[in-house]
C-alpha cells in the first residue's frame, strides 16, 4: 500500500509499505480518509522536532473508517467514521492511573514517536477511536487540533465574563479561541503578523486583536483595553521562548498563564513579576479522551463551524510536491488537509 514519509529532514518520499494485516484483540483495522497537517509535521520536515527519528511516516490528525474489529472490541462497528486520539499511553503508568493519559510517562504519539497515519490503512487500539458518524472525514481530522485548544482552555479555567488573551494566531491559538468563545469570555488575540490578525477578524470573527510590537507597546494597549487590569487568563500558543517569557507581563494580578506551545529553549522572566501578582503558571499537553467526544458533539450541533478552518487541500499523490509550498508565509495556510482514501 502507499504511504508518505520523511526520509530525512527536508526530504519527503512516497513509498510502498506492507499491509498492516488483521487487527488483534482490542484493535481495529482502519482506512485513512483525511490527514490534517500541523506544526509538529512542519517541524519534523525541517528537522526541528526533537522526538522525531527518520524515516518516519507522519500524520496524527486523522479521519478514518473502521474496516475490521479484533476480538473484544465493543462500541465500534464496520463503517463507523472516527476521529483518532493519537496519544498511545501505557494504562499502567503513573499518570494514566491518575486519569492523565495525555501526559503518560511512556507516551508515544503516532506520526511522531512511531509511524503515523499518512498511509492507506493502519491498525490502532480501538480505545483510541472516537465515533462521529454525523461528521465528514475532514471534520474528524480537525478534532485533534481543536482538542489541543480545548484542553488548554480547561487548564486555564476561564470563567464567563473574564478576559482571556491568546498569544499566537496560528492553528492552536485559533483552536483555543473557539473554546474561549464558547465559555462566554472576552477574548483578545495577539500576534506579530497583521495578516494573521486580519484573517482572525474577517474569516473567524475574532472581535478584538492587538499587533505585538517589538517595543512592548502592545502591553500598554492591552492595559488600556482592560482598564489597567490586564487579562485573568493568558494562553501562549506560539512555541516561541521569547514570547513565552514575555507573556507574563500580560497577566493580571492573581491571573493564570498557560503554555500550550512547546519550545526546546530556556524560558526566562523576572521572578518578582510572578511573585508580586501571585500568578499561576500552567502547562497544557495534548488532550483527554473526553475532549474528543465533546468536540464531536459541538461540531455535530453546529456550535463550531469547521468550514473556515481548511484553507488548503492536497492528496496522497500530490503531497510530496505540495508540502514545501505550505510552509511559505505568503500561502497563509491555517490547515492543510490531505485526502488519502
Amino acid at each position: 500500500m502507499q504511504a508518505v514519509r520523511f526520509a530525512a529532514p527536508h526530504q519527503i518520499e512516497r513509498v510502498d509499505v506492507n499491509e498492516p494485516g488483521r487487527p488483534g484483540p482490542g484493535e481495529a483495522l482502519l482506512r485513512v480518509h483525511q490527514v490534517g497537517i500541523c506544526g509538529t509535521d512542519y517541524s519534523g520536515y525541517m528537522g526541528k522536532m526533537p522526538f522525531f527519528s527518520y524515516p518516519r511516516i507522519w500524520g496524527h490528525e486523522l479521519g478514518v473508517e473502521v474496516l475490521e474489529c479484533g476480538d473484544g472490541v465493543t462500541g465500534l462497528k464496520l463503517g463507523d467514521r472516527c476521529s483518532v486520539e493519537p496519544y498511545m499511553n501505557n494504562p499502567d503508568s503513573f499518570a494514566s492511573r491518575r486519569g492523565r493519559s495525555n501526559c503518560c510517562n511512556d507516551l508515544q504519539v503516532i506520526g511522531v514517536h512511531r509511524d503515523g497515519g499518512l498511509c492507506e490503512r493502519l491498525i490502532l487500539p480501538a480505545r483510541k477511536l472516537h465515533v462521529g458518524n454525523d461528521l465528514q472525514f475532514d471534520q474528524l481530522a480537525l478534532v485533534e487540533t481543536l482538542a489541543i485548544g480545548f484542553h488548554a482552555v480547561q487548564r486555564g479555567n476561564p470563567q464567563a465574563g473574564e478576559t482571556v488573551v491568546i498569544v499566537g494566531a496560528g492553528p492552536i491559538g485559533l483552536a483555543v479561541w473557539e473554546f474561549v468563545r464558547l465559555a462566554g469570555c472576552r477574548c483578545i488575540m495577539l500576534d506579530v503578523r497583521q495578516d494573521r490578525l486580519d484573517f482572525c477578524q474577517q474569516v473567524l470573527g475574532v472581535p478584538e486583536t492587538i499587533l505585538v510590537q517589538p517595543d512592548g507597546a502592545h502591553v500598554e494597549v492591552l492595559a488600556q483595553a482592560t482598564e489597567g487590569n490586564l487579562a485573568e487568563v493568558v494562553i501562549d500558543a506560539t512555541g516561541n521562548h521569547q514570547s513565552m517569557g514575555q507573556a507574563l507581563e500580560l497577566v493580571a494580578f492573581t491571573g493564570r498563564l498557560v503554555y500550550v506551545g512547546i519550545t526546546s529553549q530556556i524560558i526566562s522572566f523576572p521572578h518578582p513579576l510572578l511573585h508580586r501578582r501571585e500568578i499561576t503558571l500552567l502547562a497544557s499537553r495534548n488532550a483527554m479522551p473526553a475532549d474528543f467526544q465533546a468536540i464531536i458533539r459541538w461540531i455535530s450541533a453546529g456550535e463550531i463551524n469547521t468550514t473556515p478552518w481548511i484553507t488548503h487541500r492536497s492528496s496522497l499523490a500530490t503531497i510530496v510536491d505540495d508540502f514545501p509550498r505550505f510552509l511559505r508565509p505568503e500561502e497563509q495556510v491555517l490547515k492543510a488537509m490531505v485526502a488519502v482514501g
